[in-house]
């Protein structure tokens, strides 16, 4: 089963120094059928006015990743943490048993655009933690690379719940196919360009769940990238 979750009907907020689309139920949007996939709860795409943010506020419970698609994006939390993100950064916070945090944008002139990504976490009240690490350089058409896993495998970056993070690239000369076992489950976010998965054509903002399938191939007619969540 492959069921595409199109960009448009998305949920929406516009609160002017922030406009955020959000692909499963967030805040004031509510839509029973998306509630999340599996322990995947939030994909929030959102632009942050120049100079803009989120003051500080508290979690709980939430393997927290933000992935920078274009600008910056500086972090402070109540573990002492501060720290500037950039485009293809990935930036990790388990909030476990409660951390406050703040994200702001720091430039005066530019929009900072990124996903925000909540994961159900595999255990409650553990002690919050924080990671950082840039995937720029690995990103290749044709390659996976793993940017998040239960145990830091190659380089990634350790979460708490048994799931695993891609990001991808593909154009038209390179194809990529990513397995999947019998129980596994997998969803695909187009974070620019178009391409092909199956026989299913998603464009940008596009998501894709994938259930019961032996594997997944992307492809495209020009570049595109994407992130693929691999799933319990």
């Amino acid at each position: 089963m492959m069921l595409i979750r199109p960009a448009a009907d998305r949920g929406h907020a516009n609160h002017g120094w922030l406009d955020s689309h959000h692909t499963f139920s967030f805040a004031d949007y509510h839509d029973p059928r998306y509630m999340g996939f599996g322990p995947l709860r939030v994909i929030n795409e959102d632009r942050v006015q120049p100079g803009k943010g989120f003051p500080t506020h508290s979690h709980r419970d939430m393997e927290i990743i933000s992935y920078v698609l274009e600008g910056e994006l500086e972090h402070k939390d109540s573990m002492g943490t501060g720290s500037i993100i950039h485009a293809h950064d990935l930036q990790y916070m388990s909030s476990g048993s409660g951390v406050m945090h703040s994200e702001f944008h720091p430039s005066r002139d530019e929009l900072v655009h990124f996903l925000q990504i909540w994961i159900l976490p595999a255990v409650k009240g553990a002690k919050p933690r924080y990671d950082q690490k840039s995937f720029a350089s690995a990103l290749k058409p044709g390659e996976l690379v793993l940017v998040a896993s239960p145990d830091g495998a190659s380089g990634s970056i350790a979460v708490r719940q048994d799931m695993r993070l891609y990001a991808g690239v593909v154009d038209r000369k390179l194809t990529t196919t990513h397995a999947l076992g019998a129980p596994r489950h997998a969803w695909l976010q187009v974070t620019e360009g178009s391409l092909k998965a199956g026989e299913k054509t998603l464009g940008v903002g596009d998501g894709l769940a994938v259930s019961g399938e032996p594997s997944i191939t992307m492809q495209a007619d020009a570049r595109a990238e994407f992130l693929l969540f691999d799933l319990p």
